[in-house]
């Protein structure tokens, strides 16, 4: 029995999320019909992280167990095309496709031997809309003070109880403590009208709609509506109604995941 462990990058403008679901396109359900067809048999993959519609990743995982004749080197490559939709020529590409293909040991398991994962979040900031970035940024108009917004993330570094940073409707947990690991902050100035806001978040888990959560809080200490310190108030309180607005899935990508505590623990 072959154990595959695969790394994916999908736009997630286009599916109805990661995860299975019924007459709706979903990234685990292109990928399954693809792979089904490469090994000749039904085949279910477990992924990583069950990523919300419109969501992008970069690193997802996932792994599949069977028995089958192809290579591994050629899985991708011929999931890749079928995901292209066959085309079979130079150029062609889908809005999700195969990175990588690992073969590991028969007990191992994607989502269950994750450590940490990484997520950025990207913030264009402007006063002229950008039609082209509206399924890969979130787009604000009003100024960001991005030093206020670096303050505030001092605050969620660290091991604390995350509840208000929680959307209601996900997977319950059995706790809502994380540890978040790195919390990082990076603007590039294009002109005076016009920044890039990038925010890197290493944790060793993640509450449902917790990114961009976090996300809606720092905004709104950027644009003045909130203190660096009551991100701190709120974390203490537990409440999500002392957080912030949850930001827009467009922005976010799941960068990321990590199998090595040493890896999860650099900055």
């Amino acid at each position: 029995m072959r154990n595959i462990l695969l790394t994916i990058e999908y736009d997630g403008t286009n599916f109805c999320g990661w995860q299975r679901q019924p007459d709706k396109r979903s990234v685990q359900g292109e990928i399954e019909k693809a792979l089904s067809i490469v090994c000749g048999a039904p085949v279910s993959i477990n992924g990583t992280s069950r990523t919300d519609a419109g969501v992008h990743a970069l690193g997802q995982r996932a792994n599949f167990r069977g028995e089958f004749g192809i290579p591994t080197d050629r899985i991708g490559i011929a999931v890749n095309n079928i995901l292209a939709g066959g085309l079979n020529s130079i150029g062609s590409v889908g809005d999700v496709q195969i990175v990588k293909v690992e073969e590991k040991k028969e007990d191992f398991h994607a989502r269950f031997d994750a450590k940490g994962k990484k997520y950025v979040y990207k913030i264009l900031n402007s006063q002229e809309k950008d039609i082209f970035g509206r399924n890969y940024y979130y787009q604000i108009n009003k100024p960001l003070d991005v030093e206020a917004m670096k303050d505030a993330a001092k605050y969620i570094i660290g091991t604390h109880d995350f509840k208000c940073f929680q959307a209601a409707g996900g997977e319950e947990k059995a706790t809502t403590v994380r540890t978040i690991f790195d919390l990082k902050i990076f603007n590039q100035l294009a002109d005076n009208r016009k920044q890039e806001i990038e925010l890197q978040i290493k944790g060793d888990g993640f509450l449902y709609n917790m990114v961009r959560i976090i996300t809606g809080t720092l905004v709104d200490v950027g644009l003045g509506k909130r203190t660096p310190l009551s991100v701190k108030a709120a974390i203490d309180s537990k409440d999500r109604q002392k957080s912030g607005h949850t930001a827009p899935p467009q922005g976010l990508y799941l960068y990321e995941v990590y199998y090595d505590l040493e890896e999860l623990n650099k900055f």
